[in-house]
């Protein structure tokens, strides 16, 4: 069962939620004497700041008002959270806009950051990217990691801004020297892909264990991935293991779909199906596609579990109604074999075409074989079929050509084409199709297509034959030939 080491890398929302940035100097002393019995030295801002500390948000509120009226920019910022958040008074969007930018008029970082935030989500201000990243900019260029993190991310994606993956690297890399774990994750994953910088696993490691210390647990499913495959560090599977642990212990589900791949195909730890179905179905009920069709076909093989269709193609279903290509794949196959629901053409040819259409090259052969082969029951649709059987080939899969070169030789949905269908076969062979080794070899043994050639056709039959084609076997036994 394969893996995919960019799937699991996720970026995480494009934009935090955290508006209410405390920033330093927010964790005040909590005063146990009542607001109202002033100090001799007062302080009120600081008096401000201990009540909203520890959560008595309308003491807050009462405080913070006349310093922001006063133009106190801390205390602007403070108002603007508080009516952000509904602390203390009703929720108003609006009115946090108002006061963060009359703060972030004055240089206030944090309320530059938030307002970049409510231009983002379009919270209190009509959403408009490109004044989000106005916002982040300056946010940035004042060392808030946050803001540096997402004008970064609007830089990969580039959302308000150009496309820019060397800039949104520079960005991550501030952010990251500064401690902030989610860009440390995303410049690992620029240094592993090569994106935005030179490709370099020994760096990857190096940000992705930062990030991982500090319990970032996509940048610890990340790390044990490398480990898993041994890139940037020396392959162990145990460390895979042992980082994949910590990542699923918060409930990350690409954490939990590796463990159930790696008891399921006993990498690095003894087999056990068991713990497979385990595994998978904490990711599954979690949503994640992967382990949703995963835990279908073990339902499908009876490993670790009950065999049972039923149970089997409801996971399927769930995992393909997310327009996962393996999960829709399955869910046709249930359908084109009856296995936990009833046999149907319609609905096996509705599921092959969406995975088709996802590049899946199990769908596109499946689907392609259904609608050209005799023996399939379904109607016929050979343009389609050929469409398919192309994309396939185009995409590596010797069954692509051999099913191309097979409707030439057939004259099915194309004019019948012995030398085109050789050419196709010629590209299997090499590839060592045994379908595609016999066929040809009947061709120079008919001299269609090709000039006739006894010798190359026994060759071609020999190579099939000692990749089992029984075809191939009784055709050199005809020819008195040996294989």
């Amino acid at each position: 069962m394969a893996l995919d080491w960019v799937m699991s890398c996720e970026w995480g929302r494009q934009v935090r939620q955290l508006k209410v940035f405390t920033g330093a100097g927010l964790s005040g002393i909590v005063f146990a004497l009542a607001l109202a019995a002033t100090p001799v030295h007062a302080d009120p801002h600081g008096d401000a700041m201990a009540a909203y500390n520890r959560g008595d948000y309308a003491v807050a509120m009462r405080l913070f008002a006349p310093l922001a009226q006063q133009g106190h920019a801390d205390a602007q910022f403070h108002v603007g959270v508080l009516h952000d958040e509904g602390y203390g008074v009703p929720a108003n969007d609006a009115e946090a806009v108002r006061w963060y930018r009359q703060a972030a008029d004055q240089g206030h970082a944090e309320a530059r950051y938030n307002i970049g935030t409510m231009y983002y989500e379009g919270e209190g201000v009509p959403q408009d990217y490109s004044e989000a990243a106005r916002w982040f900019g300056l946010a940035a260029d004042q060392n808030v990691a946050e803001a540096q993190y997402n004008l970064g991310l609007m830089h990969h994606f580039g959302r308000g801004v150009p496309r820019d993956h060397t800039r949104a690297a520079q960005l991550f890399r501030r952010a990251a020297v500064a401690g902030h774990a989610g860009s440390q994750q995303n410049l690992g994953i620029y240094y592993h892909n090569g994106i935005g910088v030179p490709r370099d696993d020994e760096q990857a490691a190096v940000w992705l264990r930062r990030a991982a210390d500090r319990g970032n647990a996509g940048a610890q499913h990340s790390l044990g991935n490398l480990y898993r495959d041994g890139q940037g560090v020396s392959r162990d599977y145990v460390q895979a293991v042992q980082w994949y642990r910590r990542a699923a212990a918060q409930e990350y589900a690409e954490a939990q779909n590796s463990l159930g791949d790696l008891y399921y195909r006993a990498v690095g730890i003894p087999q056990d199906y068991a713990e497979a179905v385990r595994w998978y179905r904490l990711a599954a009920e979690q949503g994640h596609p992967g382990a949703q069709n995963s835990l279908g076909f073990l339902y499908h093989v009876g490993h670790g579990v009950p065999q049972d269709y039923s149970e089997a193609a409801q996971w399927y279903r769930r995992s393909a109604e997310q327009g996962h290509a393996k999960g829709q794949n399955s869910l046709a196959t249930a359908y084109a074999a009856g296995w936990g629901v009833p046999r149907d053409q319609a609905q096996a040819l509705t599921w092959y075409r969406r995975a088709a259409e996802q590049d899946y090259v199990d769908a596109q052969l499946g689907l392609a074989s259904l609608i050209s082969l005799d023996t399939s029951g379904y109607p016929k649709d050979y343009a389609e079929a050929m469409k398919w059987y192309r994309r396939a080939a185009e995409l590596g899969r010797s069954e692509g050509h051999y099913n191309v070169g097979r409707l030439y030789a057939q004259g099915k949905g194309v004019e019948r084409d012995y030398a085109q269908a050789a050419q196709w076969w010629r590209i299997a062979a090499d590839r060592d199709n045994s379908w595609a080794l016999y066929e040809l070899g009947l061709l120079y043994l008919n001299g269609q297509g090709v000039a006739a050639d006894r010798g190359e056709a026994v060759s071609l039959f020999q190579r099939a034959a000692r990749r089992g084609d029984r075809l191939a076997r009784e055709r050199l036994q005809e020819l008195g030939e040996s294989w």
